[in-house]
């Protein structure tokens, strides 16, 4: 599969896909959570819904209802946001530098993304449980009310992403195709920064992961709330999701450098994706615990918990591996060996001649994209503490499934068109791009 952006213009791909995606993926956010919470996580009894009560039907009660959020919803965002907002601008970090550009831009960035997320839950605690000011697990409360004003606020965002993008470009990086649909969809700038905040730092960093985690430890307290207790599946859960979120954010510099920041432009797919779909889906095991408590055993709970750790760990370690390489210049060791690299040179737009080394030893000797295989493993762990009754809480391992296996063709696409023979030496030494013998 070609990257979106450079795909030849044709109907199918730059009108059709993209206005489906923009038409069914905003509903479906919300029937999500009703099939959760108010349908105890049954495909089948929404579709029966449907069938009784039609398909718009049922997204008007569902989501109509809850278009424009509430005042308890809106305030929730609100603070959050603003807080998130603030704790980029005064929290102390080193200064870092992203990928050059296409263009030949270097994105600059403050590595106070750990401290961020540590001193929103610290606030969090000691403003719920300490002060009293709210329940912790306010939430899981207003979740549908904060999904349908995410909703709405995400797609009036996103078109003012365009406008910026089209007549008030923070960079050279941004162009667009003339066809609104697709620009809409796909995004005007690859790094917009609105007062001087960086506009995907906030969304898929900021906002999005730690509103992921703030979620599933709202919806663990919701249950200990509405039960008298906390199910082990719903402790063990949220505590693996809320680890691999702490490692997300001690890496956040790493992933400033992945492909969701150097390709995938600030649009519809990417921020609506992180203000939306990331709160929808990704919480959706958490979420379909609260009202669902399996009794699982301590002995079951600390199994799950350790292969899920080590899962989180070895997706870690794979990462350190290869930023570790990058940061001695090759000058290190990878499993007690001197790294195997290739030295591969690549041109930028503006004709700059760069280098990169990529990394063939290791976990990154295993496939090109081995990292993968632990994070899914890792929410696969977190998941099936639910038990497996019911498909909805994999539904996100499922997503997910697809959403990497999609971005390893489109990452190797990327680096062949980017690295040319160098690249092809290295799929020669590293010939699996995830599964070795498989994929």
């Amino acid at each position: 599969m070609s990257d979106w952006s450079s795909t030849p213009s044709n109907f199918l791909t730059r009108t059709i896909v993209p206005l489906l995606l923009i038409t069914i993926t905003p509903p479906f956010a919300m029937l999500f959570w009703h099939v959760n919470v108010e349908l105890n996580g049954s495909f089948l009894s929404l579709w029966n819904e449907i069938v009784e009560k039609g398909v718009f039907s049922i997204i008007s009660d569902v989501w109509l209802s809850r278009f424009f959020g509430t005042a308890a919803a809106w305030k929730i965002i609100g603070i959050f946001a603003v807080l998130q907002l603030l704790l980029m601008r005064v929290l102390p970090g080193r200064k870092y530098n992203g990928t050059i550009t296409p263009k030949g831009n270097v994105p600059e960035y403050v590595d106070n993304g750990l401290a961020s997320y540590l001193v929103t839950f610290a606030l969090y605690f000691i403003c719920s449980i300490g002060l009293k000011w709210f329940s912790p697990g306010i939430v899981y409360y207003h979740f549908g009310d904060i999904l349908g004003a995410l909703n709405f606020t995400a797609l009036v965002f996103c078109l003012l992403l365009y406008i910026k993008g089209r007549f008030f470009p923070s960079s050279s990086d941004h162009s667009h195709t003339g066809n609104f649909i697709f620009d809409y969809y796909w995004g005007t700038e690859l790094f917009p920064r609105i007062l001087g905040w960086d506009v995907k730092q906030f969304t898929n960093c900021r906002f999005g992961m730690t509103g992921w985690s703030i979620s599933v430890v709202s919806f663990a307290f919701a249950q200990k709330e509405l039960f008298g207790s906390a199910d082990w599946s719903i402790i063990i859960s949220a505590t693996l999701l809320w680890i691999y979120l702490l490692k997300f954010f001690i890496w956040e510099e790493g992933y400033m450098k992945s492909m969701d920041i150097q390709v995938d432009r600030a649009g519809y797919y990417i921020c609506w994706g992180c203000l939306v779909w990331v709160p929808a889906v990704y919480t959706s095991p958490m979420l379909f615990m609260v009202n669902h408590p399996v009794g699982l055993s301590v002995v079951a709970a600390l199994i799950i918990f350790a292969l899920g750790l080590a899962s989180i760990w070895i997706n870690y370690w794979a990462d350190y591996q290869r930023q570790t390489v990058r940061a001695t210049n090759g000058e290190t060791t990878i499993w007690s060996a001197a790294p195997k690299l290739i030295l591969a040179e690549y041109s930028t737009e503006t004709g700059e001649r760069k280098t990169n080394l990529l990394l063939a030893s290791g976990f990154w000797g295993i496939s090109r994209h081995f990292h993968y295989v632990p994070e899914l493993l890792a929410a696969f762990f977190w998941s099936c503490a639910t038990g497996f009754s019911y498909l909805s809480p994999f539904f996100y391992v499922i997503f997910l499934t697809i959403l990497l296996t999609h971005r390893a063709f489109r990452d190797d696409t990327k680096c062949r068109n980017k690295y040319g023979k160098y690249w092809e030496e290295y799929c020669k030494l590293v010939p699996y791009k995830i599964i070795p013998g498989i994929l």
